[in-house]
């Protein structure tokens, strides 16, 4: 199953800025590790540098596919890399994949995703990435848990 995110979204739909976070949610990022922990999270190489950048390693607990057209791309051990997306998603037909990030690899993973996890954010930031634009008539949202700054949401595909 394809499964988006989870991912924080702005009121404008930033998700990022230089290449990080626009914002400290602490509760986001416990949500985010409650998630994905124990699953394979796929991502580009700009959101794999920039949880390196953060974290001095990759994410712990869950196996790390980093998709780049840099065909001698370095990574640690148990990292994994593709050149595609299709690639990655045929070698790993057998798993869940959590797409979480950037914005190419969200566009690309909302064609087939079947689930989504979304942050809704209560207000606007500065960013340079932005999420895809989401046909909501697609989607049936499942989950919904609001707090002061923030939604925690779900949809499956209708």
């Amino acid at each position: 199953m394809i499964i988006i995110g989870p991912v924080a979204v702005a009121k404008n739909n930033v998700i990022g800025g230089d290449n990080d976070l626009p914002w400290y949610l602490p509760e986001d990022l416990k949500h985010f590790k409650k998630i994905t922990t124990g699953h394979t999270v796929l991502m580009g190489r700009k959101t794999y540098e920039s949880i390196i950048n953060r974290l001095k390693k990759p994410l712990p607990d869950r196996k790390s596919v980093v998709i780049t057209h840099q065909t001698d791309y370095a990574v640690p051990e148990g990292v994994l890399v593709f050149h595609s997306i299709d690639d990655a998603i045929a070698a790993l037909k057998n798993e869940d994949l959590y797409f979480i990030g950037g914005a190419s690899i969200f566009r690309a993973g909302l064609e087939q995703a079947d689930y989504m996890y979304m942050t809704h954010v209560h207000k606007e930031y500065p960013g340079d990435i932005l999420f895809p634009a989401i046909n909501w008539a697609e989607w049936d949202k499942t989950q919904e848990e609001p707090h002061e700054e923030y939604t925690f949401a779900e949809y499956k595909r209708k």
